[in-house]
């Protein structure tokens, strides 16, 4: 199978088994050895800016971060103390690990001390925790039905309301997830 990095995953709705119902999770890397990704559209109910606060680090007043960049995401189930900042590509993040020409990933601290002011990427989202695939077993779910997969879109990772992105993400693909039937099969 093709590297599934920089795709979308999306969770059929006969995956609900309550972690990952109705999530998109954007895959970071996939090779032989697993997969890793971040979930977009689960709010973990805590404003960036509080996360900031909580690590003295505050933005500067009038910057606007914007309601979808302004929540902390669930990332997903592995780790989930620890940070992750999915952001746009910029010049001067010696720790951000080039993921596209586009995005970059990091889990330093540095980046977080320039969200909310001039310094901060264009385009950015936190997340606490990530979703983790061993070798094989992502192919595996996908052999299932568990996910649908396509291209990762800037659009639904930064512009779209995180309630909407697993519709979005599903019409994208020429349909709604909700007229596709709970049963699977394969000829």
């Amino acid at each position: 199978m093709d590297s599934l990095k920089n795709h979308f995953l999306i969770a059929m709705p006969s995956l609900n088994d309550g972690f990952f119902d109705k999530t998109v999770v954007y895959l970071c890397e996939h090779d032989a050895k697993g997969a890793m990704g971040l979930i977009i559209n689960r709010p973990v109910g805590m404003s960036v800016r509080d996360l900031l606060s909580q690590l003295d680090l505050m933005p500067d007043e009038g910057i606007l971060l914007g309601e979808s960049a302004d929540q902390v995401l669930v990332g997903g189930p592995v780790n989930p103390e620890r940070g992750f900042v999915l952001h746009t590509t910029q010049e001067g993040w010696a720790n951000s690990s080039r993921l596209t020409d586009e995005l970059m990933l990091t889990t330093s601290r540095d980046i977080l001390s320039a969200i909310g002011t001039s310094k901060a990427p264009s385009h950015f989202m936190v997340a606490l925790g990530y979703a983790g695939w061993s070798a094989g077993q992502l192919e595996e779910e996908l052999a299932q039905n568990s996910w649908l997969t396509i291209p990762a879109s800037d659009e639904i990772l930064f512009a779209i309301p995180h309630e909407d992105r697993w519709n979005q993400a599903s019409k994208a693909l020429g349909f709604e997830l909700w007229q596709v039937s709970n049963q699977a099969g394969h000829a």
